[in-house]
């Protein structure tokens, strides 16, 4: 798949929203409401290849409270991507060159995609949506995308929550999802509550993250936590076969590939080759049949159950439809073989149960399909690393490229023991 010509300018467009250039951006933006901005940094960048370049920053601002200057802590964002509401109060927008797509800026939680986020974010206000007194904690933010918020209430029939936000036009088939895998006994979370906005209520699943079993090592449990998470994809309803389908991460590699190549532009090359790589060897490996799949399926969205390997809770199902089984087996892999990149001190144990997990994929699914897609998850993680820690994310950047070559060359590996067709 090839990259659109739409996404040819992002790397300029990262350089500017991440630039001294935004700067004077966000100056402008706060100015246009009277505000005035006393110093800045990039928080995250989100770059999504053909679909824009979003940033957000932590700022102080300086406005005026009865005419005394008060400073304050502000989350602002800006974005090249397209929206689907105009500029008007709250969102502010920037006239770029006549090719180039204009830059528009607000201030959390005044997202111009997720109408219901200020509701979220404000105890008061949601209190009253609910009609029961609650705290709430901003837990995950992708500006325009989604936004995930713990909740806490008094009331018996539910004392923690979680709210996720999505954009109103997702929402339905969000809550649809939720409640297929519900009606299966897939242990997702119910839902509680759901709104035209898009703000969804959902309830807390009980249970250990997958990701601090895997801190604090499996041993002899590896591979029965593996089954166990098999079991679980295999119980997701046949009916999500019917859903709209999403490609795998894997599909996408020359979309990645430029997303990485706009983070370490010094390593294009690289990229490029892993995502041709991918794509030759997806044309000549067997995915598999097409089956209900999770579609993110990794240890951040699952939860154990202590008392024994089973699975407690499917978190994160947005993705769920049709696929094939190695995709979620390689999402899984994938992302565990860069844990030791991304907290090194946190997850040394990881090696070995990763060694374990891949024997066992291998024997489930076509080995080549196994490792070539798992390269395509890790190089779908390679963007993702850049943050705002300093100089250690190009460290994680680099190891997560590497990775993502050491399972195109093992895929290449199996493929050549097979010899020609």
């Amino acid at each position: 798949m090839s990259v659109p010509a739409s996404a040819q300018h992002e790397p300029a467009d990262v350089a500017l929203l991440t630039g001294p250039d935004a700067g004077a951006m966000l100056a402008d933006a706060l100015g246009a409401e009277g505000g005035r901005l006393v110093s800045w940094q990039v928080h995250t960048v989100h770059h999504r290849p053909g679909a824009g370049v979003t940033v957000g920053y932590t700022a102080t601002v300086e406005r005026s409270a009865e005419g005394t200057p008060v400073r304050g802590e502000e989350y602002l964002c800006a974005t090249t991507a397209r929206l689907s509401r105009p500029a008007g109060p709250g969102l502010v927008r920037l006239e770029q060159g006549p090719d180039e797509p204009p830059v528009h800026l607000w201030r959390h939680p005044a997202d111009p995609e997720l109408p219901a986020l200020p509701v979220a974010c404000d105890p008061a206000a949601l209190s009253r949506r609910l009609g029961t007194p609650v705290t709430v904690e901003l837990l995950a933010y992708r500006p325009t995308r989604r936004a995930v918020l713990r909740v806490q209430a008094r009331e018996e029939e539910w004392r923690t929550a979680y709210l996720k936000i999505v954009r109103p036009s997702a929402a339905g088939l969000f809550v649809d999802r939720h409640r297929m895998l519900a009606a299966a006994g897939v242990p997702a979370p119910p839902v509680l509550r759901a709104d035209d906005d898009g703000l969804v209520l959902l309830g807390a699943e009980r249970g250990t993250p997958l990701a601090n079993l895997l801190a604090d090592g499996l041993g002899d449990r590896a591979v029965p936590v593996l089954d166990a998470l098999v079991r679980t994809l295999e119980a997701l309803p046949s009916p999500l076969v019917d859903l709209p389908r999403r490609p795998a991460w894997s599909e996408r590699a020359q979309h990645y590939a430029h997303a990485a190549a706009t983070v370490l532009p010094e390593h294009a090359a690289r990229t490029q080759a892993l995502a041709d790589g991918i794509d030759q060897l997806l044309a000549v490996s067997d995915p598999g049949p097409v089956v209900p799949s999770h579609g993110d399926f990794y240890e951040a969205n699952v939860l154990m159950d202590p008392a024994g390997p089973t699975v407690s809770g499917l978190l994160d199902v947005d993705a769920v439809g049709p696929g094939h089984r190695v995709d979620d087996l390689a999402c899984l892999l994938g992302h565990v073989s860069v844990l030791p990149h991304l907290a090194p001190a946190t997850y040394p144990r990881v090696p070995p149960v990763l060694a374990a997990w891949t024997r066992r994929c291998e024997e489930l699914v076509d080995p080549v399909a196994l490792h070539t897609r798992g390269a395509g998850v890790v190089l779908s993680l390679v963007a993702g690393a850049r943050r705002t820690d300093g100089a250690h994310w190009r460290a994680d950047a680099e190891g997560r490229l590497a990775r993502a070559e050491a399972w195109l060359a093992r895929a290449r590996e199996i493929q050549a023991q097979r010899g020609p067709h």
